[in-house]
């Protein structure tokens, strides 16, 4: 099943970014570095057109650091600057005041301070950057998409005026594997996916990158040639998700591993790589042109099955 997930609140929230970006200096979009491009919102690349944009690479500890690198070089580019946080970052408040100069030098001054505004998909990690970033609890923080259900306003320093905004997806997702993976991360609600599915999606992947992390978290020995409902079943077995009569409690396990997952239990794991994601991104497009001359080919065919039925008539 494809993944979607945009409830009424996240397009109150779109309209009032749109409104919100009249007058914004620089856009900082937070990005998970799990999942670099499936974690980019669209539709803050076209709701902020050519403003200065710093992509910050979020749970950086929680990714594999070789493939960070190569995510970092691929979001640099004019007009953008591109930097890594994860939880352990001793100042990140500095850290986004030298992204934020750098990308808009010269803009900030105490009588008129540089106004900047951080987007991010659910669960990406915002609210805790924020609250470190004040060194208090101003911003609620959870597991499940969908906490912050407003804007606030935090001064980041005496010359940068920060706005926070609510976690935003957006209507359509277009790439299937980014899909998957923003449900792998906790960024889409329970009940717009099913868990089974895109667990066995999840480990797909790891088992072709990341092999050695599995059997070193779960123990399963070399899974060369096993699928992965098979691999699935193993982790069941192992962790003890067991039903009656000695049959894999599947549910259990598919959570379990989503769990271990988010919480970087398995290891620095990174779910895409960019030559992966233009791949993937051009396999969409080719889908979507199939599926619109196919659906323009149904609507020709029933066109001349009711002008010939008429003419008979």
């Amino acid at each position: 099943m494809a993944i979607q997930w945009f409830p009424g609140h996240m397009n109150k929230a779109k309209k009032e970014l749109q409104e919100r970006l009249g007058g914004i200096d620089v856009v900082i979009e937070m990005l998970d570095a799990r999942l670099p491009a499936s974690s980019a919102n669209p539709m803050i690349a076209q709701l902020a057109k050519r403003k200065p944009s710093i992509k910050v690479l979020n749970k950086q500890d929680l990714a594999d650091p070789a493939v960070t690198r190569q995510w970092l070089d691929w979001y640099r580019k004019p007009g953008t600057i591109a930097i890594g946080l994860d939880a352990s970052e001793k100042s990140p408040a500095q850290k986004l005041i030298e992204a934020c100069m750098d990308v808009a030098p010269n803009r900030g001054t105490i009588d008129k301070p540089l106004r900047v505004v951080i987007c991010g998909i659910p669960n990406v990690g915002k609210s805790t950057l924020i609250n470190s970033i004040t060194g208090r609890r101003i911003a609620k923080t959870g597991n499940e998409p969908g906490i912050t259900k407003g804007q606030q306003r935090i001064m980041l320093c005496d010359e940068i005026e920060l706005f926070d905004t609510p976690g935003m997806l957006w209507p359509k997702i277009v790439v299937p594997q980014g899909g998957y993976n923003l449900a792998a991360s906790g960024a889409v609600g329970r009940n717009a996916m099913d868990e089974e599915e895109v667990a066995l999606e999840l480990l797909a992947y790891l088992m072709r990158y990341y092999g050695k992390e599995l059997d070193a978290r779960y123990h399963i020995g070399d899974i060369a040639g096993l699928q992965d409902w098979q691999v699935m079943e193993l982790i069941g077995k192992k962790r003890g998700a067991m039903l009656p009569g000695g049959r894999i409690n599947i549910q259990k396990t598919a959570e379990l591993i989503l769990t271990d997952f988010r919480s970087g239990a398995i290891g620095r794991l990174t779910l895409e790589r960019p030559d992966e994601w233009k791949a993937w991104e051009k396999a969409a497009k080719e889908a979507a042109v199939l599926r619109a001359a196919e659906k323009e080919a149904a609507r020709l065919e029933r066109e001349a099955r009711v002008a010939k039925a008429a003419k008979r008539r």
